[in-house]
């Protein structure tokens, strides 16, 4: 297995630094920088907002995209007295929930609870990006943009704060987009971030995988651009006035003034000690970057803050794409403890956070002479293999050296990377395999079940153990078919399947299929066992993980049916899209509920306090509207209505019972 793995990866061609020569050579990055700048500069001209943010379509080359860009220097200003003042910036990016308020619903299907990880950390983005946001969020200039963009490819961009503020901005758009629309594809969007602060948590990041967004951000980032990486560090030891300070940068002094507060925060930056900073950065990075393995968890005390997206790695000598969060944070610390020469060493981290502009600029013309003169030497030293090759000029034209101390563990890196970003997607092949292989056993329960539909319903065959050579097989199978859908989940909890894997249609409809058949198996075999008098109702404490699951799954993915739970009220538009009756029951809990009614109206027969018996009579009222919408729409099996089921027997229980004197006189008030 090692050596097939082996052979994979010697023939797969490394595809980072290909994908970061193409976007490289293409105009996009440059447009996207010009719109940044005119953002910085107060967008003067059509499109300009005094809220921080720029719009207009693009030239013919976009392919009528819309450039959306947006400054965080209204946002750094708006901290730039408590930032000159010194300090930590925990109090400017901690991270904060999305899930509740103004941000939870502008962010609604972002911050939705994950099924398989309702116990994690919660999706959190840092509070001063999104405080940038929401102002600009509620202004009706964005709005009319908003409705301006409706529909067209669009381009939302920014440099340093201004980069986090669109990605904020970017999300914003995927979600009101996919929540208008849950079957159309999400629109056409991309993010191009210049030198950004880390966004948000590892949460975050698990959620815009799961909402396949990821390959809508593109993060630019110079090899020695210290705001990228400065929120790895614990939030009390960050100093705020840096990236305040490198925020404010971008405007001319003349904008500043020597009396105001983005004067003193410059003043305060200038102060500062550039290779404890360096230090500081490179230690905390590092940590993070050794401790990133697929289900690590953040070091106690570390930062929150995880990447998502792609990240492209600039030097001098090119681009490199990465696309995997482990391989990111791995990346970003190698790219900026490898010190080429004395002069990339020697630049401040102004320079080094403002260099994109003449980057984008430089990059396909040092493309084009690597192209024209790079032949040769190639040539006279062949790699060990393309996909060898294809990891040494990734790592190149990050800024990465082979002589550097960080060219070693960062190819290993990128290396790990590859499985690492493989192996989901392996796994849910087999897995698709291994389905198969249990399909038989779902089979052998469809037959059990179609043998007892016309007598006692397969539901109560299971229950009493009719025909017991049938029962042990159908026991069986069903434990079988349990074991490989707990497994599934395991899985799934461990990361080991995509993080959209419970998305997509192939396995949400397999496991409401299994839902349907086998949950009223395990009702009965939980009321065969008397578990309901220990434990107490099969809903509330006897049913598995798996189900619940599987109902979260079968509604996030936009199918509803008729029931207790589905909230659809409308027999009509049911029986007119039934001619027959279903062939299994849509409400899995169906058979619990009708164990609760017989329940009861055993109960009932026997009460003497009038008004516990209203309540008793009133519940029981209610089942017969349930569970006659049900059978009257046809979302029942036929095994349902078999003369010996048990919901058969309890309609004649019930008939029994509303004819006593003392239930008609209740039954007659209500």
């Amino acid at each position: 297995m090692e050596d097939a793995r082996g052979e994979e990866e010697n023939s797969m061609f490394e595809t980072g630094h290909v994908l970061g020569a193409l976007l490289a050579s293409s105009p996009l990055l440059a447009r996207a920088w010009d719109r940044c700048v005119a953002a910085a500069d107060g967008g003067a001209g059509a499109g300009a907002s005094s809220l921080g943010f720029v719009h207009g379509d693009g030239d013919g080359g976009d392919g009528g995209a819309v450039y959306v860009a947006f400054s965080g220097v209204e946002a750094a200003l708006s901290v730039a007295g408590a930032a000159a003042a010194g300090g930590g910036g925990a109090e400017f990016f901690k991270p904060v929930r999305l899930g509740g308020g103004d941000a939870g619903r502008l962010f609604a299907p972002l911050v939705a609870a994950d099924p398989e990880d309702a116990a994690g950390e919660p999706v959190a983005v840092q509070a001063l990006a999104l405080r940038g946001f929401l102002k600009l969020c509620g202004s009706p200039e964005f709005q009319m943009v908003l409705n301006h963009i409706r529909g067209k490819a669009v381009v939302f961009t920014g440099h340093s704060l201004g980069g986090a503020i669109a990605a904020l901005a970017a999300l914003h758009y995927l979600c009101i987009s996919s929540s208008s629309s849950a079957c159309a594809p999400a629109p056409p969007v991309l993010c191009v971030t210049f030198g950004s602060p880390l966004l948000g948590n590892k949460a975050l990041s698990k959620a815009i995988l799961r909402e396949q967004w990821a390959g809508s951000f593109c993060h630019v980032v110079s090899q020695h651009d210290v705001i990228p990486r400065l929120l790895f560090c614990p939030l009390d030891a960050v100093p705020a006035h840096v990236v305040v300070g490198m925020q404010l940068h971008q405007l001319p002094m003349c904008a500043l003034g020597p009396g105001r507060v983005g004067a003193a925060v410059a003043a305060r930056m200038a102060d500062t000690n550039q290779e404890a900073l360096r230090q500081l950065i490179q230690e905390h990075a590092g940590a993070a970057a050794i401790e990133q393995k697929l289900d690590a968890t953040e070091t106690r005390g570390g930062s929150p803050y995880r990447p998502f997206g792609t990240y492209v790695l600039c030097s001098p000598d090119g681009a490199a794409c990465v696309d995997i969060p482990t391989a990111a944070v791995q990346m970003l610390y190698a790219t900026f403890a490898a010190r080429c020469t004395p002069e990339t060493s020697a630049a401040s981290p102004e320079a080094a956070h403002s260099c994109y502009g003449d980057l984008v600029q430089s990059m396909p013309q040092h493309l084009l002479l690597k192209r024209l003169l790079g032949a040769a030497p190639a040539a006279a030293a062949p790699a060990a293999s393309n996909y060898d090759a294809g990891i040494s000029l990734a790592l190149e034209a990050s800024g990465i050296t082979g002589e550097a101390t960080e060219a070693a563990p960062a190819r290993q890196w990128l290396k790990t990377s590859k499985r690492v970003g493989r192996s989901p997607s392996l796994n849910c092949a087999s897995l698709s395999t291994r389905l198969g292989r249990i399909t038989p056993c779902r089979a052998q329960i469809e037959w059990y079940k179609a043998s007892f539909d016309g007598d006692t319903g397969y539901y109560d065959a299971f229950k009493q153990r009719r025909s017991p050579k049938k029962f042990h097989k159908a026991n069986m199978y069903r434990i079988k078919l349990g074991q490989f859908w707990d497994g599934v989940l395991s899985m799934l909890d461990t990361s080991q399947l995509p993080h959209d894997f419970h998305r997509r249609a192939k396995w949400v409809n397999a496991a409401h299929f299994y839902q349907l058949l086998v949950e009223p198996l395990d009702i009965a075999d939980y009321h065969r066992h008397n578990l309901h008098r220990t434990r107490g109702s099969y809903i509330s404490h006897g049913r598995e993980r798996r189900y619940e699951l599987f109902d979260k799954w079968w509604k996030q993915k936009g199918f509803t049916g008729t029931g207790a739970d589905s909230g659809d009220t409308s027999t009509t538009a049911a029986a007119a899209r039934r001619s027959k009756f279903a062939g299994l029951t849509q409400d899995p809990c169906f058979w619990a509920r009708v164990e609760e009614a017989r329940e009861q109206t055993e109960s009932a027969k026997g009460e003497r306090d009038a008004a516990v018996l209203a309540m008793k009579l009133e519940s029981l009222r209610e089942f017969e509207r349930y569970s006659g919408e049900l059978v009257e729409s046809k979302e029942v099996s036929v095994d349902v209505l078999a003369p010996q089921s048990s919901y058969s027997l309890w309609v004649e229980e019930w008939k029994e019972l509303k004819l006593r004197d003392e239930v008609r006189t209740i039954l007659f008030h209500f």
